[in-house]
């Protein structure tokens, strides 16, 4: 994903910012603890995740599930999903993994929200085939979809079909910039128990807003193929350690790159660490060549 590539990380300022003054209150709500940690990569394609694999796999998605506990699943964007494509991608993975789907572009990009009901009950219809291995549905919305289309954002809102968890990624940075649209928004998100998807990415630092909606986590991280996209993930661990100690209940970590060969790699890192931190036991992908030992 190239979403907030730039030419010269190092010129970045990586520093996660301060809770937004309503995470920790949202995070208190929740009083049943740290329910699901999904952590995992964008693509299961052979091509864009190369090394990757061992030679002669033959079904990338039932190894991916092997290594993996979930998948950011992007192709549901491109095309929209049909039960029995669902059922099949459902049946190759393993009792605990999770899908978060992102919903199809005719809903988000051409038809911009308007006149979706169709669509919309398509998509939930088939993502809901998915039964427990469901994690959430997420949309993500054109950068140039802005605050004055908030009334199709609030309309899209209230009849999205409470059955299908839903996460939601504003692009545009009138968003995030203007205190009064980002508090009004928020509080759409909180009436309706929708999570606001936070974007780690180098050329975009305003889409880092840390303002939770609901108790659960859903953030996706951009590495920039540099040394420091390590020190990012030890910064992110602190900062869920924290959340995790006020009320975190379920975690959703998606790791991006620019180049995406490099996502098993950082994502097996961060697993690694957040074991140690959190005592957790979430497997650590296997080195594609050998098949046996980790990636750290």
């Amino acid at each position: 994903m190239k979403f907030g590539q730039v030419e010269d990380p190092s010129k970045i300022d990586f520093t996660l910012p301060k809770d937004h003054m309503k995470t920790k209150e949202i995070l208190s709500q929740n009083k049943e603890g740290l329910k699901n940690i999904s952590i995992g990569c964008a693509k299961w394609n052979k091509t864009d995740l190369k090394g990757f694999y061992p030679k002669g796999t033959k079904d990338e998605l039932t190894y991916y599930a092997t290594q993996f506990n979930s998948i950011e699943l992007n192709a549901t964007f491109y095309g929209m999903p049909t039960p029995d494509q669902v059922n099949t991608w459902k049946e190759k993975t393993p009792e605990n993994f999770k899908f978060f789907p992102k919903i199809t572009n005719t809903v988000s990009h051409f038809r911009r929200l308007i006149d979706v009901t169709d669509p919309v009950t398509h998509f939930a219809s088939a993502v809901m085939n998915f039964d427990e291995k469901l994690g959430m549905a997420f949309l993500q919305l054109h950068d140039n979809f802005k605050p004055k289309d908030y009334d199709r954002l609030e309309k899209f809102v209230k009849e999205w079909p409470k059955e299908v968890p839903l996460a939601i990624e504003l692009r545009n940075t009138e968003w995030f910039t203007d205190e009064e649209i980002l508090n009004t928004t928020c509080e759409l998100f909180e009436a309706h128990h929708i999570t606001n998807i936070i974007v780690d990415t180098a050329g975009r630092r305003d889409m880092l807003h840390m303002r939770l909606t609901t108790p659960n986590a859903f953030i996706r991280y951009v590495g920039a193929n540099a040394e420091s996209d390590y020190e990012r993930l030890d910064d992110w661990l602190k900062h869920l350690t924290k959340w995790k100690k006020e009320g975190l209940q379920n975690l959703y970590f998606f790791v991006h790159q620019n180049i995406e060969k490099a996502s098993p790699l950082l994502s097996a890192y961060f697993i690694k660490k957040l074991n140690e931190e959190w005592k957790t036991d979430i497997h650590i992908p296997q080195m594609a060549t050998e098949n046996t030992g980790t990636l750290f």
